[in-house]
């Protein structure tokens, strides 16, 4: 049988696993603490010290940067190294894709990295552990070393666009792919959950694996409600035997 394409969105719910929180599950950051949304809206950032500095602190303390990759991540690069083309497509911004085994050019980041900070003037990048460093030892705003603008990390924040290159190239995979797997998403942020529906407009089998119901779960021909880190690793095996044949 000829090998597809898969492709696969993820979101917060793929890396809980990994001890990273989500966001706007039942008992994701947003619901319990409205006010932490403040710290990654562009417009409070920019404007307000004061938000700021809380960021680089809740930068601090966030665990994405100590996390490891759990099962479901592996799986996915091991149905990758297995020879079946994967594309992942994701709204976190964990970097646990790569550090599985992913190919860096393989992974989409539609809502950036929280690996790297980036300049607001100048565009400078680097890493955020350079940046953290600087706040352990007392800067509490730390500026850009090459201009003095404001960093901040490298992410999409709220109020800001999404690249416009990533999401073309999110776009042209979903309309290609033969397989379109949803996983861990509550496919409610727009645009990276229209990509479902791209998917299945163009033929895609959809599969959707999370937890609670979605928009776009009577498309799927598959709804799947089983954990991520168990449910997930069956599932890429099961497809790769199908084309393995």
């Amino acid at each position: 049988m000829a090998k597809p394409l898969v492709a696969l969105l993820s979101g917060a719910g793929i890396s809980t696993d990994s001890g990273i929180p989500d966001y706007r599950g039942p008992n994701g950051l947003w619901k319990r603490d409205p006010e932490a949304e403040k710290l990654v809206t562009y417009e409070y950032y920019m404007s307000d010290p004061e938000i700021r500095r809380r960021s680089w602190q809740m930068r601090r303390k966030n665990r994405t940067l100590r996390a490891e990759p759990n099962a479901a991540h592996r799986a996915v690069a091991g149905l990758e190294r297995s020879g079946i083309p994967v594309r992942v497509i994701t709204q976190n911004v964990d970097g646990l894709h790569q550090l599985a085994g992913m190919p860096a050019r393989k992974v989409l980041e539609l809502h950036g990295s929280a690996r790297d900070v980036v300049c607001t003037g100048c565009g400078a990048r680097g890493p955020m552990e350079d940046a953290l460093a600087r706040v352990e030892a007392g800067e509490e705003d730390p500026a850009c070393l090459v201009c003095g603008g404001i960093l901040k990390s490298a992410t999409v924040m709220f109020g800001q666009r999404l690249d416009p290159v990533v999401l073309g190239e999110a776009l042209a995979i979903s309309k290609a792919c033969t397989v379109f797997l949803a996983v861990g998403s509550s496919l409610q942020v727009q645009p990276a959950a229209g990509l479902v529906g791209v998917a299945a407009d163009n033929g895609a089998h959809l599969i959707i694996v999370n937890a609670e119901p979605t928009p776009y779960d009577e498309l799927a021909h598959e709804v799947v409600r089983e954990p991520i880190g168990t449910a997930l690793p069956a599932l890429l095996d099961r497809l790769a035997a199908e084309y393995d044949r």
